[in-house]
């Protein structure tokens, strides 16, 4: 049987970095390069039997357009929502982004939804093409750490051995609640929080100099790294004891995942929607809630180590492995029907 021919297509390997839409770009990427029934490029322009997009600039669409293959994917990692909160003026423009994305996502075949409510937004926008809810996956191997490894990290992190760690990973950004995290690290000075990330989009960033202000002169006990490869995101995954992400709003949200995988109990927002993906495998908290569930992790192990489970088993329901093979059923099917 003839290998079925890919080319994924995404313009942050030559733009902004340090988000997740790059990282669900790599793992979906990654993913696919490992199976056996299928040639997979990226970012070229010879002929495909599928072309899937991750972006939505005008890079990816002369490839809706003009991009040489048999059927075109696009992955909705954005809706209107999303930009408010994250991109400065976005309340304003917002209209203009419904208008353009639903035109974008209207071209392609059919459109990747990364999670339930991405389904919901993507059908009132109305996008008449077919949705296909395929939530993001990440390779969970990389994040596993044995006892020994997480000393090892700590030291070359310069992280005490004996610290308890509570780490977020994301955009630095109003609808992330970045004051939500400093708001619990000042009330918990004996553990250590590390925000890993920072303002990709810079000055563009909503309420940059307010968030630059934040990472410029943090609680003692904070730490915030700035943007950093992905590479280098993973051993703060490791050397952590709990992953706390207290943002209002997430299409899908990789790095809860990411989190999970590397064995770290989860905290975040009490959500609906967090609760249809993530199910009942995370803490569910707020504002008034946050200081006292990570007390309790910290100070009760029978506690902890119950979350440490339930964090196993959301890292296995997303593990990539499986996501590949939905994606290629898709294309499959899609490529049948034509």
């Amino acid at each position: 049987m003839e290998k079925l021919r890919i080319n994924i297509i995404s313009e942050t390997v030559f733009s902004v970095k340090g988000h997740g839409v790059h990282t669900a770009y790599i793992e979906n990427l990654t993913s696919l390069q490992k199976r056996e029934d299928v040639i997979v490029t990226t970012n070229v322009r010879t002929p495909a039997d599928i072309i899937h997009i991750h972006t939505v600039g005008p890079y990816s669409v002369r490839f809706m357009l003009f991009g040489k293959s048999k059927l075109k994917f696009i992955s909705a990692h954005v809706v209107p929502d999303s930009f408010v909160g994250s991109l400065v003026g976005a309340k304003y423009w917002k209209p203009l982004a419904k208008v353009y994305l639903r035109w974008l996502y209207n071209r392609a075949d059919g459109v990747f939804a990364v999670s339930s409510e991405v389904v919901d937004e993507l059908k009132a926008m109305g996008i008449r093409k077919p949705i296909h809810l395929v939530p993001n996956t990440i390779d969970i191997t990389p994040y596993k750490t044995t006892a020994a490894q997480k000393k090892e990290i700590r030291e070359e992190l310069k992280i005490k051995p004996d610290a308890f760690v509570v780490v977020a990973s994301g955009q630095v950004q109003p609808r992330k609640r970045v004051d939500s995290f400093i708001k619990a690290a000042e009330a918990l000075p004996e553990v250590n929080f590390i925000w890993v990330g920072g303002m990709p989009f810079k000055n563009a960033a909503a309420n940059h100099k307010e968030m630059q202000a934040v990472m410029d002169h943090p609680p003692k006990n904070v730490i915030f790294t700035g943007v950093i490869d992905h590479e280098k995101v993973i051993p703060y995954y490791r050397a952590s004891d709990v992953f706390f992400l207290p943002s209002e709003q997430e299409t899908f949200g990789i790095v809860v995942v990411e989190g999970a995988a590397a064995g770290l109990p989860v905290i975040l927002r009490n959500n609906d929607q967090y609760k249809i993906t993530f199910e009942d495998w995370y803490l569910a908290g707020d504002d008034d809630s946050f200081i006292e569930i990570i007390k309790k992790l910290h100070s009760d192990k029978a506690h902890y180590k119950q979350w440490q489970t339930q964090s196993a088993k959301l890292a296995a329901k997303y593990d990539s492995v499986a996501g590949a093979q939905q994606i290629v059923d898709i294309y499959q099917k899609a490529l049948e029907a034509k």
